[in-house]
């Protein structure tokens, strides 16, 4: 990966920590600060899923790969996966849940980082796994018993899945986890090792600082918006202009934006549904989290064809 995306991560993830503190001191100095589900959900349709709404040109790239001209097949398929997801949610929450976030601990760990690391190992797709278990672990560790609510509102109602989660929070097997994320992420930093490489542990304590202070639903929604998603968003500036990043930008913003659109009109379409039936912030947070499952499998699995296609 060239050392400028590099040099830009690392001074990215230096303004995140700078941020993540600064955001800390003043939620620690005013105790009745507070952000709203809405907000939450703002930030997550706008600059969240927006890292994702290039995904139509990936999808493009990869039917030109299998040779496939009807593109009208990948909308088609990129909604059936969506629905699907939110469907099995329906039916079986629980299992669905369990497979998203070991899903997105490998999505998050490798997408966060692979930017440093040149070997693509199975051995570093393991690292990647332990590395992302921190976001999952991390609000579970600090917060628990609001990290459970979140999993009831979310359909989860298998009192095992409770006792099991019980177990792993009183035998402080969430601790344990947060050990082996931490030393995956110190492996990762000394394997042919780099001074840019310092951007693993300014990213490791942002997530631990901002998962003390606040809630799991914010500290969430500042990583994946202003971490995760503006981290994957550099990646697919520089690759629609590697010499003017401002014109890649705005290329960028000027493709992403419909989709974004579109994301967001049918998740507040279904907010208005859900409310019908739910209260507000519990609408807002099925929306989020399901919701984001649901984008979540179909953009990791295109990752995954184009990645191994491209070998």
């Amino acid at each position: 990966m060239n050392s400028q995306i590099k040099k830009i991560n690392l001074n990215h993830s230096f303004i995140f920590f700078l941020f993540c503190n600064i955001f800390s001191i003043i939620a620690f100095k005013i105790s009745y600060f507070t952000i709203s589900p809405l907000i939450c959900l703002f930030l997550i349709l706008s600059i969240g899923v927006s890292h994702g709404s290039l995904d139509n040109l990936k999808g493009r790239k990869l039917f030109q790969i299998y040779g496939i001209n009807n593109f009208v097949i990948f909308y088609l398929s990129y909604i059936l996966i969506s629905l699907s997801v939110i469907f099995f949610w329906i039916i079986i929450p629980s299992i669905s849940l369990m497979i998203f976030l070991i899903i997105a601990s490998h999505h998050f760990g490798k997408e966060d980082t692979q930017f440093l690391i040149v070997e693509n190992s199975y051995l570093n797709q393991l690292f990647f796994f332990l590395k992302g278990t921190l976001i999952i672990f991390a609000p579970m560790y600090f917060h628990f018993d609001e990290t459970i609510s979140i999993f009831k509102l979310l359909l989860i109602d298998n009192e095992s899945f409770y006792e099991f989660l019980n177990f792993i929070e009183s035998n402080k097997i969430l601790l344990y986890g947060i050990i082996l994320s931490t030393l995956s992420s110190i492996i990762l930093f000394i394997k042919n090792f780099e001074l840019k490489k310092f951007t693993i542990f300014l990213d490791y304590f942002s997530i631990l600082i901002i998962n003390f202070y606040f809630s799991p639903l914010v500290a969430f929604t500042v990583y994946f918006c202003f971490l995760h998603s503006i981290r994957h968003s550099i990646s697919l500036v520089y690759e629609l202009d590697n010499n003017d990043l401002g014109n890649g930008l705005k290329i960028f913003t000027k493709k992403a934006l419909p989709l974004t659109i579109v994301t967001a009109t049918f998740c507040f379409l279904g907010l208005y549904l859900l409310n019908n039936t739910y209260n507000f912030d519990s609408s807002i947070l099925k929306i989020i989290f399901i919701g984001l499952a649901s984008l979540t499998f179909p953009h990791i699995l295109l990752e995954y064809l184009i990645e191994k296609n491209e070998k």
